[in-house]
């Protein structure tokens, strides 16, 4: 069948294309459903690595207008289990020649991420977390209180304070990226390679004849697929429940916010687990502030004022210069949790139906990794070694990977 295609217009600042139009009435080799990191970077791997180019990435809105356009730009593998470290060791060592492999400005700025400690409990934790990181090659220091205080001046270090810094674990390698341009360098660098980006094309349900998937149904018509990866951060239950499937997911509002511009006073990215705030300054200026997640369940991209409140009170009891500063915007994205804190990622019940969800804050900072497993994972039709402890049936033997109380943040 034939598809009518409108040529692309080029985004001057960014020499970025952008899909208006393109007719989805056919069949493809692969659907991915999710035009944000995680599916531009599987379509993009799919075609690289694996030479499929037949494939089509929907999206109900537009190019990463979800949760890639709503995170907080943090990059970091200092992850205690040997499963979570070593799929999030894979995405750094991505992110380190992303840059050059796309050929597409991305910001990345290996800044360090530094996790404080403010009691005997988050010492403990911390010094277990260096060593398990440090055996599995991943760079990782113990901070004493006099060794944070140099690294990061305007931190109130003092002992007579609500949280006492008693040290802190160091991962220099790590740092930020800027999210909007890691998407468009996906899609540019997939688009390139022949892979089609379908905007505004709405996924209504997931055919399956059989128990095999043989495409979607969408606000545009019906798409035929040999393969259907489900790959929409949020809403993986959602697409679950198209497909007869219910995935151990939860999903939550998880906020953020910047501040107006201000000068440089911040080179690193601190994030302080007991009391749940963190903060990096943009290349602009701006301070970013995460929160943490909502405890209610839902799909709206707003969340609760007390939870800015605490975190906006939390930060200024670590850093009182930020007293001066004006908040900018807020805003919330929509994060699946698994029970376990840690990703689906692989085959489903369904033959030919792939999953990639439930990595709750995770996700950002695993776009190129998961992309890279994802589309091994997809072209072959078995996990990659990196998937195959995130298999959705270690929900049923108990296999968990549980990062609760162990990734440096509460979820």
């Amino acid at each position: 069948m034939t598809t009518s295609y409108v040529e692309p217009y080029v985004l001057p600042e960014h020499d970025v294309p952008h899909w208006r139009d393109v007719d989805p009435k056919r069949s493809y080799d692969v659907v991915i459903v999710g035009a944000g990191g995680h599916g531009l970077a599987t379509a993009y791997y799919l075609a690289k690595n694996h030479g499929i180019t037949d494939v089509a990435v929907l999206d109900k809105g537009w190019l990463a207008g979800g949760n890639m356009a709503r995170n907080t730009t943090i990059i970091r593998s200092n992850y205690l289990w040997d499963e979570s470290a070593a799929i999030y060791e894979h995405a750094l060592k991505l992110w380190e020649g992303l840059e050059e492999d796309l050929g597409y400005e991305l910001l990345f700025s290996q800044r360090g991420v530094l996790n404080l400690a403010h009691n005997l409990g988050d010492v403990r934790e911390g010094k277990r977390r260096v060593n398990a990181n440090q055996l599995n090659g991943v760079d990782a220091q113990w901070l004493e209180p006099e060794d944070i205080k140099k690294l990061v001046p305007i931190l109130d270090t003092s002992r007579d304070v609500r949280y006492p810094v008693h040290g802190g674990t160091f991962q220099p390698r790590a740092g930020i990226a800027k999210h909007d341009y890691v998407a468009w360098g996906f899609a540019r660098a997939a688009y390139e390679r022949g892979v089609q980006l379908i905007q505004h094309c709405e996924v209504t349900g997931v055919s399956v004849d059989g128990n095999r998937v043989t495409g979607v149904e969408t606000t545009r018509g019906p798409i035929a697929a040999g393969k259907v990866a489900l790959c929409a951060a949020g809403h993986t239950s959602v697409l679950g429940d198209m497909a007869g499937l219910r995935f151990p997911i939860q999903s939550h509002p998880l906020q953020a916010l910047v501040s107006e511009l201000l000068e440089q006073v911040l080179d690193t990215v601190v994030m302080s687990n007991a009391v749940h705030v963190y903060v990096s300054q943009a290349h602009k200026g701006e301070l970013v502030l995460g929160a943490g997640i909502d405890s209610y369940n839902g799909y709206g991209q707003r969340g609760s004022i007390h939870v800015i409140e605490h975190q906006l009170s939390a930060a200024l009891e670590l850093f009182p210069i930020f007293a001066r500063a004006h908040v900018l915007r807020t805003w919330a994205g929509i994060v699946d949790v698994c029970p376990d804190a840690s990703p689906i990622l692989g085959l489903t019940p369904i033959e030919e139906l792939y999953v990639n969800g439930g990595w709750g804050t995770g996700g950002f900072k695993a776009t190129p990794g998961a992309g890279w497993v994802y589309a091994d994972t997809i072209a072959n039709g078995r996990p990659h070694p990196l998937a195959e402890p995130y298999r959705i049936d270690r929900f049923r033997t108990g296999a968990l990977i549980d990062e609760h109380g162990a990734a440096a943040v509460a979820h």
